[in-house]
Formats: C-alpha cells, structure tokens, sequence
C-alpha cells in the first residue's frame, strides 16, 4: 500500500497539467499513487494522462464525468485510492519541493492523525505568492479538534491537508456533489476527526486564475453555498457540537454568505432576495447560544441578516453604483470625432445579422477570417459580412467581398453594431464588447514560438509587444479561441488566460490542403510562373526579433546553384514584409510573398524549407517533404523562447549550413523513408482536427447557434486524404 494516493482532478487545465503531475512525479519521496481524473480518455487532459500512464507505473488514470465537477471527481479518486493517506491536488496547482517528505516526517512524529493541515503559497497568474498558514495558534503536536476550536476546517481548501483513508472511510466523507464543495468537505471532516496535527511548511502552490474562481463568476450556482452551510451546521448540531466550537464555525461560514451577499452581482437578479431571506432562516437556526456579532459595519449585516431586512441590507451595500463605474470606464477610441461618432454608433441597437471580420491587422482577404467568412456566405447567407482592411490593400480583395477602410465612418459603425467579431490578431483597443456580441479569435498558427504573456520574461520580444495589461484586456473580449491541435489548445490556456470557450475545430484556413484537386493545385502553379517540368520547394523564413528588416538567412543564387536545373524556390517571406527581396535569379526563385493566399503557395510547392516558422504546422496536412533549416536553433530558442525543442521532433530533415541543406535536397533524403517517418509522428501531434471541415463546424457554432453535440466529428488523420502534390500527378 503506498504512503499516500494524490489525487489530481483535471478538467479545462491542460495547459498546465503537466507541471502539476511533474511536481508530483519528481518528490524525492517515492510510495505514492498519482490518480489523475479526467472526464474522457480522448479528452486534452486525457492525452496528457495516459502519455504519463506510459512512462510511470505509479500514473493512475480515472474517468468521471467532468459535469459532476470537481468533488464527485475528487470522491472517485477517493474510492479508487489505496494509500494510506489522500491529498487532493488541482490540476493547475504544484506540490512544493519535498512536501510529501515532509507530509511523512511529521506524520512519524505525531503518529496516524486523521487529518494533517499544512501551509500553501497562493500563487497569482504572473507568478506572485503569498503564503497561507493553516492556523495561527494550535498546539505543536498531534490535538484533539477542540483544542483549537478556530480551525474549522470550513476555511481551508481540501487541497490544503492530508486525509488518512481509513478515517475517510469509516466515517463515509465524501464531498458533496455540488458548488462551494471544500466549505462542506473541510467542515464534516473536522466534526468528525478525533486527532489532528498540523504542517506549518508549505506544501502546495496553488494558481490563482487570472479570470478568477469559478465559484465567484454569476450564476444559480450560488445559492450552493447555502446547501453548504445548513449540511456542516446540521452535521454541528447531530453531533452536539460545543458552543465554544460552534461560534467560529458559525461565523467563518456566516462570513462567506455575506460576501456573497455583498455582491448581488453573482446572483440573478430573481433570486437575490430569497437568497438574503434563506440565508436569515439559517443564520437564526443555528446561531449558537450567547453569539454576539463582530463590531462595526460587520456587525451591522449580520443583524440585518438575521432579521431578513434585504432592503436595508441592499441600500446599506450601495449595489447599483458598480455598472454605473463599468459603464463610465469602458474604453474608448482615440480622437475626438472618432470617439463621438463611435460612442453614438454604440447607443444604436446591436445588429443580430452582422459579422465583422479582419485578419493581419487589415492586411486584406487571408487566413481563418476569410475562410469563415467564406463558409458563412454559403451556409449562413442571412448574416451580413463585412471585412475590415487598410485602404492599401483594398485592390487585393475579391470583387464580391463587402469591405470597410479601417478608420472610416463605416469602419466604426459596424466595429459597434456587429453582433459577430471575428480576427485572426485583435481589434483596436478601443472596440467595447457589448452584451450579447460574440468574439472569435481564431489565431493564425501553431505557436512553437512563446507567445502572449509567456513572452514576459523575453526582454527583446517583450519590448516590441507592448503593454501586457492592454493584451489582456482583448483577450477579455475573446468568447471563443480556435485551435488546429492539443498542443495549441494548452498553450493558448498559458499564453492567454481567459474565460473564453476553446474550440478545437481546426484552422478553417487549412481546408483548402483536404478540398482542392490536382486540378487547383495546376492552376496555381501556373498563377504563380513555375514551369511544368520543375520540383518547387517553398522557402519561407520566419520573422526575427533581433533583427532590423527582413533577411532571407540563405543565400539563395548559390543554393539554386548547387541543386541544378531540376528545382525552383518560391520565395515567401514572413507577413510583416510586403516582398522578400530575392533575387531574380533567371526564373530560378519566384518571390511570392506578395500572393495573398499563403494555402495557395503551400499547394504549388512539392516541399517546404523553413527554420521556426508556424507554416510547417499547416503544410504537414499536405503530407508532403519538410526540411528544417535550423542554422541559429540556439540563439533563436534563448532570445525569442520556444514551447518545445523542434529539434527533437522535427517534421522532417533537418540542416544545420547551407551546404548541408543542399546536400539534403539534392541527394534526395528529404523525401526518403526516414523523413516520411518524422514527418508521420509531426502529423499525428499537429494536424490533429484539419480535415476540411474546420470552417463548417465554425459556422455552424458561432454564427448558426448549433450546439456542441450536433457539430460534425473530426475526421481521422489516416481517413483523410490531402490534395496531390503536381510532382505526384506528373508521376
């Protein structure tokens, strides 16, 4: 039997469940269990589970419906445990180096408690802690609860204590199957405990979430909180708890009724007042003998609680002057005509049938944006769509694309009417979201580069990003965040915090590589001038931060030269540049940065040469030859930060020199049988929900309104079939 079972439930946190199950797998204390609960094994966290189930014997996967939330999760790991000792840890959470060395020391010191209390370190999302002590005075060895009739347990997470199982189960604790579950838990587990001890070390660093507890988020799960409280102070009563016990229990659970109460705003305006007026009956129920209310304006709500007065309760609060202050602070656009005529455009009725749309900043018709708004025309042809760009590239839009100029009257008129915003970057700052409009962010890559805050600690790149506080304020204004892969899902949880809904669709840019033909695949060829009898290989180098304008990294007439005849370079430089520079090279090397569909060059190309750049992530779905020019890897992964080592598991070849990448192309090893293998594992890890019905399944959420259940399945990555590359064709 191990020592003790550690019990992670993990639902919405994958991006940093990796990190909690690392800091538990790395104790120098070894004879644990580490049951891990997830709501499906094919769920994100899931993945992440069964990978460590792989690797460690001691990884003990679990399956609960992530509906039951995170105490019935909790109760089946409980059930599944067979360690002497439980600790509760969340999935976004760390055990503190040694902890669990140090849980087993001063449990041989104060023998088999049934509850040990520790310290743990709240740690804020920028990575601030502060430490929380269990209880200021109790005494130093093993207790008896009434020794200490201030620690109530009702204050104290569950993942701040270790449980003996036996005690759990002779006892029949479970958590309860609702909200505010740690104030019912710590509660019954302290009424019934007959030794305790406490830890003063700190055992565990918990996240506090950038977008809060989701227990303090509006919702009838508030009134949770009350079912709470009449369980622990009915348990108090059956067991004949003490007066001198019951006081601080009464009034530590008593606290946090009128927190709540103190912000209607958690509660539906229907159910406040029988909030306030349920939580009166319990307070006069149970209010211990002799019970006198703290002094000061605490004191006074906790008389008018007790009389039931909501009225006086509510005017004593002041509770109206909170939207007053968010309305008086929503942000504006700068300039003074442009914030009147943006500030009288708002005061009109928002439009159910707009759709706003804008990819690169305005850079024209590209990426998710235009793919969505494709889709949307064809299956969502009600819906008004407009796109924004910058008046330099109004030429480049289709002729049948509605457009506005970016900063024009009508740019700002729809900006404050659209119910739908979609972007593939972000809108202006001062864009409000209004109640009942829907943003999509839908990105624009597979990050391998760090990104949003991760790039705080990156002194060159977070230099040129500005103001982390105004990032963060957009990212508020996300309803939805799209991803092509898992990996992408939990970075974009790190890189971003939100609240915001993620949707693992896929890049509806990425359709076109499942949809196309060995037709369309000719056609732009012969668009972009590459002869017919001739292997194209798409170079495209990714932006440095370090560097003051554009640089194609290869010298691209030598490298011509040293291939022959056979072979041709698209040149496609990254999107901050309007033209890549390179050479004219007698037809040798094409410049087609200035193409407006990147998935257009990627169909031409029969390979793709690249160093750090996202593109390889969307060509892998074409199933075609990859070769990573990595010649400043080091320098690259230290100055601009990287979410995992490309060099490991790269998508294919990979060279270091000029004269290594030649030798690569032209002895063919770039297609051979072991970069078809790499790029087979790249596949499976990164083109995960591509399939060519990305863009439908967008539609038919965000725009059409249909429920998750009803929106088409990804197709299996071996049941797809990406579109011939011409070299095949001609073969």
């Amino acid at each position: 039997m191990p020592r003790f079972s550690i019990i992670v439930p993990a639902f919405g946190v994958a991006g940093r469940l990796s990190q909690a199950l690392d800091s538990v797998l790395a104790q120098s204390f070894r004879d644990i269990e580490l049951i891990a609960v997830c709501d499906a094994p094919d769920a994100p966290e899931g993945a992440v589970v069964s990978a460590y189930a792989e690797r460690d014997a001691r990884v003990v996967p679990l399956t609960s419906p992530s509906s039951g939330g995170l105490g019935v999760a909790r109760t089946a790991g409980a059930e599944t445990a067979r360690g002497g000792y439980l600790l509760f840890l969340d999935g976004d959470d760390l055990l503190a180096p040694g902890a669990l060395a140090a849980l087993d020391a001063r449990l041989a010191r104060t023998g088999d408690v049934d509850v040990l209390y520790f310290a743990h370190e709240r740690v804020h999302w920028w990575d601030s802690g502060t430490t929380t002590p269990p209880l200021v005075k109790t005494p130093k060895g093993a207790f008896a609860p009434c020794l200490a009739p201030e620690l109530t347990g009702v204050s104290v997470p569950a993942w701040s204590a270790a449980y003996r199982r036996a005690f759990v189960t002779e006892h029949r604790l479970a958590f309860p199957a609702s909200h505010f579950t740690d104030i019912g838990w710590g509660g019954l587990v302290t009424l019934a405990a007959a030794r305790v001890a406490v830890l003063r070390s700190v055992c565990v660093r918990h996240l506090v979430r950038r977008q809060g507890s989701r227990l303090h988020r509006p919702g009838v799960h508030q009134v949770d909180l009350l079912d709470q409280v009449e369980l622990v102070m009915g348990r108090a009563a059956e067991v004949g708890l003490s007066v001198e016990r019951a006081r601080p229990l009464f009034e530590q659970l008593f606290a946090v009724v009128l927190r709540t109460a103190a912000h209607p705003e958690r509660l539906p305006a229907r159910l406040r007042r029988d909030f306030f007026r349920r939580a009166g009956r319990l307070y006069r129920r149970h209010r211990p003998e002799g019970y006198r209310p703290p002094a000061g304006s605490i004191g006074v709500q906790h008389r008018l609680l007790a009389s039931g007065a909501y009225s006086a309760f509510r005017a004593l609060r002041g509770v109206n002057q909170g939207l007053t202050k968010a309305v008086r602070g929503a942000p504006v656009p700068r300039g003074l005509r442009t914030r009147a005529r943006y500030a009288l455009a708002l005061r009109r009725p928002r439009d159910p049938g707009l759709a706003v749309y804008c990819a690169y900043w305005g850079r024209g018709y590209a990426c998710n944006p235009a793919a969505i708004h494709a889709k949307a025309r064809e299956l969502a042809p009600h819906i008004r769509s407009v796109f924004l760009v910058e008046a330099d590239a109004v030429d480049s839009l289709p002729g049948d694309v509605e457009y506005a100029v970016i900063g024009s009257r009508t740019y700002w008129d729809v900006l404050a009417r659209a119910t739908y915003l979609i972007n593939n970057a972000n809108f202006a700052d001062g864009v409000v979201k209004r109640p009942g409009s829907v943003h999509l962010q839908t990105q624009h890559g597979t990050p391998l580069k760090k990104m949003g805050v991760d790039q705080s600690t990156y002194p060159v790149v977070a230099a040129a990003s500005g103001s982390f506080t105004k990032l963060l304020a957009r990212v508020d204004r996300w309803d939805y965040n799209l991803s092509s892969n898992r990996h992408s899902s939990q970075m974009w949880e790190r890189a971003y915090p939100g609240a915001y809904e993620m949707l693992e669709y896929g890049y509806p840019r990425n359709d076109v590589y499942y949809t196309a033909t060995a037709e369309d695949v000719a056609r732009v060829r012969r668009e972009l001038g590459v002869p017919e009898n001739r292997t194209a290989l798409l170079y495209a180098p990714t932006h440095r931060d370090t560097s003051a304008g554009y640089d194609t990294r290869l010298d691209l007439d030598a490298f011509c030269d040293a291939l022959g005849e056979e072979f041709v370079v698209l040149l496609r430089a990254h999107y901050f540049y309007d033209q890549g520079g390179g050479p004219a090279g007698g037809g040798r090397i094409i410049d087609v940065t200035a193409h407006r569909s990147s998935e257009d060059v990627c169909l031409a190309a029969d390979a793709l040469i690249t160093d750090y750049s996202s593109i390889m992530f969307d060509y892998a779905n074409l199933d075609r030859p990859i070769v990573v020019y990595a010649d400043d890897w080091d320098v690259y992964r230290e100055t601009r930060g990287v979410y995992f080592d490309l060099l490991d598991a790269p998508p294919g070849r990979v060279a270091h020199t000029p004269e290594e990448l030649a030798a690569v192309v032209r002895g063919g090893s770039y297609a051979d049988g072991t970069a078809a293998a790499l790029r087979a594992a790249f596949r499976r890890r990164f083109c995960q929900f591509d399939d060519g019905r990305a863009a439908e399944r967008v539609v038919r959420r965000v725009l059409l309104g249909e429920p998750a259940a009803s929106i088409p399945a990804v197709v299996p990555l071996a049941d797809r079939v990406p579109a011939p590359a011409h070299a095949l064709v001609r073969s």
